[in-house]
Order: C-alpha cells, then sequence, then structure tokens
C-alpha cells in the first residue's frame, strides 16, 4: 500500500528533487523506514544516531502531528499524505479598544484611510486601533521589507525596527524597503526614509543592535505585537521566548527558495515555536538563503502575509492563525494547512516550565565561541593569496568545489564539483595522501566540509577562507560576484 509523502525544498536535493514520493508501508514509521532506505542521505536528517526522529522535524498526517497521534505507529492509508516539516534560520484587550477610542484621525488622514473606514470590519474604531498599535518588526530585510511598506501604509502609529546590517547589492533582488543608492548604508535609516515617504503620520522608532538576552525583554516590553523576520535559529527561539515571558504575540514567518512558512504563536491562548520545533537543528544543516537561494518575490508574499495576521490581531478582526501553519509552495502554488497543538510538556510555555528566563540561545543552537587559538584554526584553513601562490608554482593539491551546480556555472576557479550533499557519498574520488583545498562562496559550506572530511581520515583538507567571494574581491576583480 502506498502513501504519498510530501517532501520540503531542503531534503528535495536527496530525493532526486522529488516533491512528493509514494512509498509503501502501513504506519507513519514504515513509511519513513522505507523512506530512508531508498534516499539513504535522509537518515542523517530524519534521525538522530539513537534511532529517533529529530526534534527539529515534525511529521503530519494530513492536517495532524503525529506527536499526539500514536506517533511512528500511527496508521496511514492510501488516502493519507505524510509531511516533513522541518525548520527553516487573538485580538486586542479592552484596555487596547479603550485607547483607541481616545485617538483622533485628521481630516487628511480620514482621506488617506478611507478605503479602510467604509469597510464595517475596520471602520474609524479599527483605524483608531491602527494608530494606536505599536509593532516591532525584527530585521528589515527579505521579510521586513513587505511588513514595513504595508504596516506603514495601513496607518499602524508606531512601527519599531531593530537591525544592525547594512544594504548590500545582492539584497536590491527582494528588500524592496532598499535601492541601489542605499548600498553601504545602514537598512534602518533607508527603511526610516522609505517608511515615512509612504506615510508621514507613522513614528518610526529603529534600533541598531543585535537582538540579544540582555536587550530583547526591554525592547518588546513596549510593543503590542512582535513580528519574526529572521534568518537564524538562535535569533528565532530568542524572540520566542521573549514573547512567551511577556505575553505578547509573535506573527512567525519563514522562507527558503521557493518555499514559505506563517503561523502565529501566542503561548496565552496556543502554541508556541517550541511546541513546533522543540529542538534546532545542528549548526549548518539547514543552509541559509545566502547558501541556498530566495526567490525574490517570496518573502514578499509571506511577509504581506504576516502584515495580514498583523492587522487582524490589531483590530480584532477573523480568525488568526494562532494553531495553525500555512505552508506556501511557489513552483506548484499552492497553499497547505496544518494544525498546530500545544505541547504540554513545553519547556517555556507548558505546565511546569524549566525555562523562565532568557537564556543563552547561541549555546543552545549548539553555535560554538570563536576559536582563539589562531595558530591550531589556521591549520585548517587556506586564504585566497595563499591559493593563489601554490596555483602560480603549479603545486600538487586537489581544488573541490563543494557548491551546487548553477553556482559553479555562475562562475568558478577550476577544480572538482563535488555539491556538499554529495561529498558522503563521492569521498572515494579523492586522495588522502594529496593536498585539499576546498571552496564554496563564503567559505561556510566548505568549512562543514573540510570537518567532515578531518573526521573521515583526510587530515590534509583545508578551508579557502571567504571562498570564491574573496577571491574576487582579493585576487581577480573580473569574476562576477553573487
Amino acid at each position: 500500500m502506498s502513501v504519498k509523502v510530501f517532501i520540503p525544498t531542503p531534503l528535495r536535493a536527496f530525493t532526486e528533487k522529488r516533491d512528493t514520493v509514494e512509498v509503501d508501508g502501513k504506519t507513519v514509521g514504515e513509511v519513513l523506514k522505507n523512506l530512508v532506505s531508498r534516499y539513504q542521505p535522509l537518515q542523517q536528517h530524519l534521525y538522530q544516531d539513537n534511532g529517533a526522529l529529530r526534534g527539529y522535524v515534525n511529521i503530519y498526517v494530513n492536517e495532524e502531528d503525529i506527536r499526539y497521534l500514536a506517533k511512528e505507529k500511527t496508521p496511514v492509508g492510501e488516502k493519507d499524505a505524510i509531511s516533513i516539516i522541518p525548520s527553516i534560520a487573538g485580538g486586542k484587550d479592552d484596555e487596547a479598544h479603550g485607547i483607541a477610542h481616545e485617538v483622533l484621525l485628521s481630516n487628511d488622514e480620514v482621506l488617506r484611510y478611507s478605503r479602510h473606514l467604509i469597510m464595517p470590519e475596520v471602520g474609524m474604531l479599527g483605524q483608531k486601533k491602527l494608530k494606536a498599535a505599536k509593532v516591532l518588526l525584527i530585521g528589515a530585510g527579505g521579510l521586513g521589507s513587505p511588513l514595513g511598506l504595508y504596516l506603514a501604509a495601513a496607518g499602524v502609529g508606531k512601527i519599531g525596527i531593530v537591525d544592525f546590517d547594512v544594504v548590500d547589492a545582492t539584497n536590491l533582488q527582494r528588500q524592496v524597503l532598499h535601492s541601489t543608492g542605499d548600498v553601504g548604508r545602514s537598512k534602518l535609516e533607508s527603511a526610516r526614509e522609505t517608511i515615512n515617504g509612504i506615510n508621514p503620520y507613522i513614528n518610526v522608532e529603529t534600533f541598531e543592535t543585535r537582538l540579544t538576552s540582555e536587550n530583547a525583554l526591554d525592547l518588546f516590553a513596549g510593543y503590542d505585537v512582535i513580528v519574526d523576520g529572521t534568518d537564524n535559529f538562535p535569533t528565532r527561539y530568542l524572540v520566542n521566548d521573549a514573547c512567551v515571558l511577556l505575553g505578547k504575540p509573535n506573527v512567525y514567518g519563514s522562507i527558503f527558495r521557493f518555499d514559505g512558512q506563517v503561523t502565529v504563536f501566542d503561548a496565552r491562548q496556543g502554541p508556541c515555536y517550541r511546541c513546533l520545533y522543540p529542538a534546532p537543528p545542528p549548526p549548518g544543516l539547514v543552509p541559509s538563503c545566502a547558501e541556498g537561494g530566495v526567490l525574490g518575490v517570496l518573502p514578499g508574499i509571506v511577509g504581506t502575509l504576516q502584515a495580514l495576521e498583523t492587522i487582524k490581531l490589531i483590530i480584532g478582526q477573523g480568525d488568526s492563525l494562532v494553531g495553525r501553519l500555512v505552508l506556501f509552495d511557489a513552483l506548484k502554488f499552492t497553499f497547505r494547512e496544518l494544525k498546530l497543538r500545544k505541547n504540554p510538556e513545553c519547556p517555556i510555555c507548558g505546565s511546569a516550565p524549566s525555562i523562565t528566563s532568557l537564556i543563552d540561545y547561541e549555546l543552545f543552537c549548539g553555535i560554538e565561541p570563536p576559536v582563539h587559538d589562531e595558530e591550531s584554526h589556521r591549520q585548517f584553513e587556506i586564504t585566497v593569496e595563499e591559493l593563489k601562490r601554490r596555483m602560480d608554482r603549479n603545486d600538487d593539491f586537489i581544488l573541490v568545489d563543494v557548491r551546487e551546480p548553477h553556482e559553479f556555472e555562475i562562475v568558478n576557479i577550476g577544480g572538482r564539483l563535488v555539491p556538499l550533499a554529495d561529498l558522503p557519498n563521492r569521498m572515494n574520488e579523492l586522495d588522502l595522501s594529496r593536498d585539499i583545498v576546498v571552496y564554496c562562496k563564503s567559505g561556510a559550506r566548505s568549512g562543514r566540509a573540510v570537518n567532515f572530511l578531518r573526521t573521515s581520515g583526510f587530515t590534509r583538507a583545508k578551508n579557502l577562507v571567504g571562498g570564491i567571494d574573496a577571491w574576487a574581491q582579493k585576487i581577480d576583480p573580473r569574476l562576477p560576484r553573487y
């Protein structure tokens, strides 16, 4: 008996790029074991060494989380569908209702928001609620851009933004808050200028700082809704925990290549992010948008959905996404909805929480602090200048590119193309007795490849610091950068 299994984008590299696979089995466990038997590289992504499912991978049968059914013993039939969902980096209360009544709209604002005002679901009271509302955006990038644009246009009175980055040329493909003239400029300055250009009645408050356990509670305290536009797991767990401790809704969105996720976490009436993903993936296992790419319009779609949920929360209309996770597949243009349940054993929002204050999220996500022993660290690395000298001398070494084939077509410096996902099955192509230099775009993936090779006996493997991007900047500026 075959069951359809939905494969998420990050795992399709291991299923011959298939988004759905028909697999035999009478239970979820049987289906997954047969899936892994067919596609061996999935083993490390789905299962721990002890055979248990990984904590950052959720399995659904139709719309139900198997953790609340019979887990891996959950029976399945031909009409059922299994979804693999890995991690991818209420209304207002009476007090707010009273505050909104005290807010005044000028004649210019009445004209500006007239299309809202003639909607009975919004009206004068709803628009006043928007003007009285305070929303904090975590990030002014891909998701933060449509959020900032549409929340400002809708009339949200105070928009706070936390970011510490500058505008880069690679941002312009999707981060529509910024323009070509903003390259090299603070994202917060660019965002403030764009938002105020859209709506001069908006108060934009900027925080040019990294969000940390030391400042999160203070930053969040003055806002009604927190909107998560982050791209890394430590900050995502930090945002979640701070929102739970302060009792604030967390409007969540994530993007990768062609896939998006949207929900609202509110521990006062539903699950939190930890209920969905109790544990983060190991560092480097889930690629970032910088490594895996993202379709430029996708953050516009997902960020706009986040803006929609934020506005609904503020005006107290409609059914929020609390307890529901929406999955968007841009390639197929399909939306799917899964039910989320509150985990009574959740360490922060469960019945007996063990987390009562913010923790070290880098440590929680397994990210090691910087190595201070430079000499020890450098023996596993090589700079672009050193590599150029070795090439000029025609030294004997193997050059390996662990990027994807489509990246190799954009630009390369030669070498053998062995995508990172293929490396475990292609180590036999490499020679243990020779020096090996591994490169990728920036040095992140090649760093993981070198760590893997060294633990597999390739002790002469080195990582190219800065990757091909550093080569293009320092050695051959004629090469394109991406």
